[in-house]
């Protein structure tokens, strides 16, 4: 973030106006909130992208590009667009499944927006919190396993969709300690950047994830040989 502060920051601003707009979504049009979030699992792993041409850039000592890092995709659509499908299938998948799980162990009534966390966590609702979490945590595990270092590595190796889904699934599978902390990292830094007024703290929080992710993957591959 330090060699590239102004696109660094660039980035956080999106992360946080997506988040914002969100925020504002779910409390005016709480029906469309399912729809915007497809829309930010479809535009969220472009803007991701950035990221890692600037972290990559550093890396290899070559100055930072703003236009490139905006267009570093254009060379791997078609990779990008089917990992961003898988995506967002398993997405949809997760909205359906939330459904069902809601419309058979919630027990207290449709809340409304504004109270729909003293909702969820009335006692009688036990049962919906244990069976939303497991099911969630399923889907949860599933995206965060396809994506954690296949984007990078479609940047950096020009891999198909499939192989750095596999990579991606097989580098958590090999090590999942450290996978799993790195997930848990990622959980904790975004919740608390949300819980800071405005959500504000994702102008820094969102950028330096996504840095550190390239490092991430660096860790789990190394440079190209």
């Amino acid at each position: 973030m330090r060699a590239a502060p102004v696109l660094s920051l660039f980035y956080g601003a999106c992360f946080w106006a997506m988040a914002f707009i969100l925020g504002a979504v779910f409390r005016n049009k709480p029906e469309y909130t399912l729809s915007f979030v497809s829309g930010c699992f479809l535009v969220g792993p472009f803007l991701a992208m950035g990221l890692y041409e600037s972290s990559r850039r550093t890396e290899a000592g070559e100055p930072q590009d703003f236009t490139a890092s905006l267009t570093c995709w254009d060379k791997h659509l078609g990779s990008m667009g089917l990992l961003v499908l898988v995506v967002l299938l398993l997405e949809l998948l997760w909205g359906r499944a939330s459904l069902v799980v809601f419309a058979m162990f919630f027990n207290t009534g449709m809340p409304s927006t504004y109270s729909v966390m003293d909702a969820v966590f009335n006692p009688r609702n036990w049962e919906f919190v244990a069976v939303y979490t497991a099911v969630g945590g399923v889907f949860a595990a599933l995206v965060y396993s396809t994506c954690v270092v296949s984007i990078p590595m479609i940047l950096d190796r020009d891999t198909d969709a499939i192989t750095a889904g596999i990579s991606s699934i097989r580098a958590v599978t090999s090590s999942p300690g450290t996978m799993l902390l790195w997930g848990a990292l990622i959980v904790l830094l975004l919740m608390a950047a949300i819980m800071l007024p405005w959500a504000a703290g994702l102008l820094v929080v969102g950028p330096w994830l996504g840095h550190a992710s390239w490092h991430a993957y660096r860790g789990c591959y190394g440079p190209v040989s």
